[in-house]
C-alpha cells in the first residue's frame, strides 16, 4: 500500500533507473514498516519543471501510505533527500514532497480495500 511518486526535470539513464527504483522501493518498505511486496514507485523524468524561478535539478515527490504517520514522514524526507541528492544530484532545498495518511478503507487492492 505505500506508494511513492518521483517526478523530476532530470533526464535518469536507463543503467540508473532500475537501481534507483529498487532503492526507493526498499527504502519505503523499510521506513513505513510495510513489506516491500505492497510498495509501488513511480518515476516521471526529463519533465519540464521550475522551482524557485530556475530550472536546476529538483523534484517532487509524493509519499502516500496507510498509517504513515508524521515521525515516520520526517524520516522518510530525510532519508528521500539523502537518496535524490546521492543519486540525482537534486539538492534537498530542491526537493518538495507531499505526504499522506489514507484511511485503510480508502486504498484499494486485489478487488476489495485494507480496511
Amino acid at each position: 500500500m505505500p506508494y511513492l511518486k518521483l517526478t523530476t526535470n532530470q533526464t535518469i539513464n536507463p543503467e540508473v533507473t532500475s537501481p534507483l527504483l529498487s532503492e526507493l522501493s526498499q527504502l519505503i518498505a523499510k521506513e513505513t514498516g510495510k513489506p516491500e511486496r505492497y510498495v509501488m514507485i513511480e518515476l516521471d523524468k526529463n519533465e519540464t519543471m521550475l522551482f524557485a524561478g530556475g530550472n536546476q535539478p529538483l523534484a517532487f515527490v509524493v509519499c502516500k501510505s496507510i498509517g504513515l504517520s508524521s515521525q515516520q514522514s520526517k524520516s522518510l524526507a530525510k532519508s528521500i533527500c539523502r537518496l535524490l541528492e546521492n543519486s540525482l544530484q537534486i539538492q534537498p532545498e530542491r526537493v518538495y514532497i507531499e505526504f499522506s495518511n489514507c484511511p485503510a478503507e480508502f486504498w484499494g487492492w486485489n478487488s476489495s480495500t485494507f480496511g
